[in-house]
């Protein structure tokens, strides 16, 4: 049977069996790829803790009939006992995973794989708060899926912005013209913010006030949401900044 390496980005896991696991992976090269783990869960196992959820690991396979089988794995990027330590940060986590998931299929999408990884690696080092994280994450990935919002120009004409008009299902903000009756209107400054995530400006990300924040929180959400239709089920469980109960 055919055998081949590649990096990936553990998604989910599943037992199977006694010892077994099946891994859904986002992997560089070949995109969403499921395969089996055997006898990880045994105490005695040489790689079952570089095969889970948010751990990047260069790993070997060889291609099976319904599933393919792990054979070999070397931890590249272990940002998943940071990331569970922290609850804003895992839940941010399973969102991304959920994204991921939903947004890739079996043919490669290296972008994809590379921006999963480095919000990932973001998280588990507290470069920046686990919901702008996230939120710039959301944007992108629908980005680079062929969902790009639009934050300056109006999603419907094209006229040259600002706006502050914003309609999830016509794609970002529009203009007075293109608005339709009860449009809701955000302030300046989240549009930026809105922006700025969508870009990766960190430094004006950062700077963004909680208020502004909250409001471009909800827009990235509806939007997701919309797009992706059936929705994340771990969306509604992201902590933005509360306490856990």
């Amino acid at each position: 049977m055919p055998v081949y390496r590649d990096d990936a980005v553990v998604l989910r896991t599943h037992k199977l069996g006694e010892a077994d696991r099946i891994v859904t992976l986002l992997t560089r090269r070949h995109g969403k790829v499921r395969a089996v783990a055997r006898g990880v869960r045994r105490t005695a196992s040489k790689f079952g803790s570089r095969l889970e959820p948010f751990m990047v690991a260069d790993l070997q396979l060889y291609e099976g009939r319904t599933l393919d089988v792990i054979t070999q794995a070397e931890t590249i990027g272990s940002y998943g006992a940071e990331i569970v330590d922290d609850y804003e940060a895992y839940t941010a986590a399973n969102a991304m995973v959920e994204t991921a998931d939903r947004v890739t299929e079996a043919e490669g999408s290296t972008q994809q794989y590379l921006l999963l990884v480095g919000a990932l690696r973001s998280l588990s080092r507290r470069e920046h708060g686990p919901a702008l994280t996230l939120d710039s994450y959301l944007l992108r990935a629908l980005a680079i899926a062929g969902w790009a919002p639009s934050f300056v120009d109006c999603a419907r004409c094209g006229r040259p912005g600002p706006h502050t008009s914003v309609v999830v299902q016509l794609g970002g903000v529009v203009c007075d013209e293109c608005a339709p009756p009860g449009a809701p209107r955000i302030a300046p400054a989240t549009v930026d913010l809105l922006g700025a995530l969508l870009a990766g400006d960190w430094a004006m990300a950062d700077a963004a006030p909680e208020r502004d924040r909250a409001q471009a929180s909800g827009i990235v959400a509806a939007y997701t949401q919309w797009h992706l239709e059936r929705g994340l089920r771990s969306l509604s469980h992201v902590s933005r900044g509360a306490t856990p109960q």
